[in-house]
């Protein structure tokens, strides 16, 4: 049953929105074209507001579904099945990041582990927001902001004093930071891409 739990969040995560919306709607594979990523960001870039707001929304459902399979298995089978949410929803993040559907090509674990945190921590997620859109608004790099909001939520971990927490949320922070290092450089160079609709 454990097995069958990370499995099935780990395929969630696989689920390419990205590549999927870009290719059934605009007959355009995003890997293509932009950073070569699959999140909403380079759809965003790619192929318009439109597809980026329901590929990343996409991307957030899918961490907070694989965080709730174990209670959705406990309603249906009526066992008892000690997975914590944020671990079940770990294997979600990875599989958005290496997709066993897309030749595990993914996008940078930041929408995911969101979706993760929407369903554990719901204030957790509204400050993360919250901290992403200043920073953007400050700076135009929606990579930077998602850095931001990593640091953001291990700090607002600490405070909780809730050990899986800030457990996960350091992985998810690491995962992020650790797929942005081209931005970081382009960032240090100055020739990271700034949104252009603020």
């Amino acid at each position: 049953m454990y097995l069958l739990i990370f499995l099935m969040s780990y395929l969630l995560g696989s689920i390419p929105s990205g590549l999927i919306i870009g290719k059934v709607f605009y007959k355009t594979d995003i890997r293509e074209h932009g950073s070569g990523n699959l999140g909403g960001t380079n759809t965003f870039r790619t192929l318009g507001v439109k597809a980026g707001l329901i590929v990343t929304s996409a991307d957030i459902l899918k961490g907070t579904l694989a965080a709730s399979l174990p209670a959705i298995f406990r309603h249906f089978t009526g066992t008892e099945i000690d997975i914590h949410p944020l671990l079940a929803g770990m294997f979600a993040v990875v599989g958005h990041m290496y997709p066993v559907f897309a030749g595990f090509r993914g996008g940078k674990a930041v929408a995911t582990s969101g979706g993760v945190v929407l369903f554990y921590q719901p204030l957790l997620f509204f400050f993360l927001l919250l901290s992403f859109f200043v920073s953007l608004y400050l700076s135009k790099y929606v990579s930077l902001s998602s850095m931001v909001a990593a640091v953001v939520a291990v700090v607002y971990s600490l405070f909780t004093k809730d050990l899986p927490l800030i457990f996960i949320v350091v992985i998810f922070s690491v995962f992020i930071f650790y797929r942005h290092r081209a931005n970081i450089q382009r960032i240090r160079k100055k020739t990271e891409p700034k949104v252009k609709w603020l």
